[in-house]
């Protein structure tokens, strides 16, 4: 009975044994590497894949080379870790190591390992096979030429730029031209073009004035630009009339250079001075006239223009003068 007793605990003891080191098994950190291609020539460059699968809460120490794997074989870029959840609480973590190699020979690249509390634990190694190109050792003074370089098939889309470019500039000379054609076809207009015909100087100042009045300047508050542009019509209308100009003569130098010009003529010379008088007051002393005033003013200005225009006798053609005397040679004779 005691004999059966211990059977009993020594296969307790070995089946929960079991158990833990299943499960001990089942949770132990994983490491594999593969490589994209086995085979290249010197200078090409292939791709490492490392995988490290372990627990979740597991802290792993995984050192990865800097920029030489081993001798001959160059690390060139090595991605940042991609950390992929998988079942039963594991994780899966993923670097990719490019690299390459200028030193033709078989390597048998060293294995990757990840530190997981107190075990390290190693990849597979994997070969790799790194060949030279062929050389003639026989004629090495032969050399093949350098390749024509490599272009691209034809796609139009890649010349729609240029196109549309040319049709662009195509359409623009079509244009310019007609244009041109168009000048050149117009009839071809006399050299001598008569301007029109200016009016009189009281003609135009007396049109003037009627637009001021239209405008209503006055009426709209605006009594600084009214007053402007009635004294600056008049200044105009003098610097024509006398030929001597009064643009920038003050009002006193204009009244005395009118004095000299109409002598006796007192009635045109107070017109004149009761609008530039008022003007200097509105312009200097921004005094605000009556209506009355305003209208004053406008008639003045009218008055005194209609007084010292100059009436010119209008001479006959010589054309005209020359039948008068026939006429009257006629009726003598008669």
């Amino acid at each position: 009975m005691t004999l059966k007793k211990y059977h009993i605990l020594y296969v307790l003891i070995f089946f929960f044994a079991s158990l833990h080191g299943m499960k001990t098994y089942a949770q132990q950190t994983l490491v594999d590497v593969s490589i994209d291609i086995p085979d290249m020539m010197i200078g090409e460059q292939t791709m490492l894949h490392l995988n490290i699968t372990s627990d979740k809460d597991k802290q792993l120490i995984i050192p990865l080379p800097a920029d030489m794997l081993m001798k001959g074989v160059e690390v060139l870029y090595i991605t940042p870790p991609d950390t992929a959840d998988i079942k039963n609480n594991r994780i899966t973590i993923s670097y990719d190591l490019l690299i390459t190699s200028f030193d033709s020979s078989l390597y048998l690249l060293p294995p990757f390992y990840a530190i997981d509390g107190r075990d390290t634990l190693y990849s597979d190694r994997v070969a790799l096979k790194v060949s030279s190109p062929d050389v003639d050792l026989e004629h090495p003074e032969e050399f093949k030429d350098i390749r024509d370089i490599w272009r691209p098939p034809f796609v139009l889309a890649d010349y729609y730029a240029l196109i549309y470019g040319v049709l662009f500039a195509l359409f623009l000379i079509c244009v310019i031209g007609y244009f041109v054609q168009r000048m050149r076809n117009r009839p071809e207009r006399s050299a001598e073009v008569k301007e029109a015909p200016k009016l009189p100087p009281h003609e135009q100042a007396m049109k003037e004035l009627k637009d001021i009045r239209e405008r209503k300047l006055w009426q709209q508050g605006r009594n600084k630009e009214y007053y402007t542009e009635i004294t600056d019509t008049l200044r105009r209308y003098m610097s024509l009339r006398y030929g001597t100009s009064v643009m920038e003569k003050t009002s006193s130098e204009i009244l005395e250079m009118l004095r000299n010009e109409e002598p006796g003529n007192r009635e045109v010379y107070d017109l004149l001075k009761q609008i530039l008088r008022l003007s200097d007051f509105v312009k200097f002393a921004k005094l605000h006239p009556l209506p009355d005033e305003n209208e004053l003013s406008m008639f003045n200005a009218n008055l005194f223009v209609d007084k010292t225009k100059r009436v010119e006798i209008p001479v006959a053609p010589p054309m005209e003068a020359g039948k008068e005397n026939e006429k009257t040679d006629k009726s003598t004779t008669n």
